[in-house]
């Protein structure tokens, strides 16, 4: 189960919005071997599913529908996607529960 957070829900509305995507799209959640730590995450806003995505709808995801391929699904189990601003920046982090290291940018991590 991916959770998003409030702000995270918040934020990817307004990247929705922005990309006029209606009510058959989502967040696509990704992750892609690379990074400095052996996997990255990626989201993507898209118009419809793939036909092999798993499709997650939780109340508490603020009715945003989520598209996981099959091969990212195997290291999503638990995910947390928030979204922070700091004087440093602002973007999507991910506390993933089953990841055994990260590195500094937040976004890769290894299993």
């Amino acid at each position: 189960m991916i959770v998003l957070t409030s702000k995270a829900v918040e934020e990817v509305k307004k990247f929705m919005a922005a990309e006029s995507i209606g009510a058959e799209g989502g967040l696509r959640v990704r992750v892609m071997p690379g990074g400095c730590s052996g996997f990255q995450y990626g989201l993507d806003v898209e118009d419809a599913p793939r036909e092999d995505d798993e499709i997650i709808t939780r109340d508490e995801n603020g009715g945003i529908r989520l598209f996981v391929d099959p091969f990212s699904g195997q290291y999503l189990e638990g995910v947390e996607i928030d979204y922070v601003s700091s004087v440093m920046g602002s973007g999507f982090t991910f506390k993933n529960p089953s990841a055994t290291g990260s590195c500094g940018c937040g976004t890769s991590f290894t299993v």
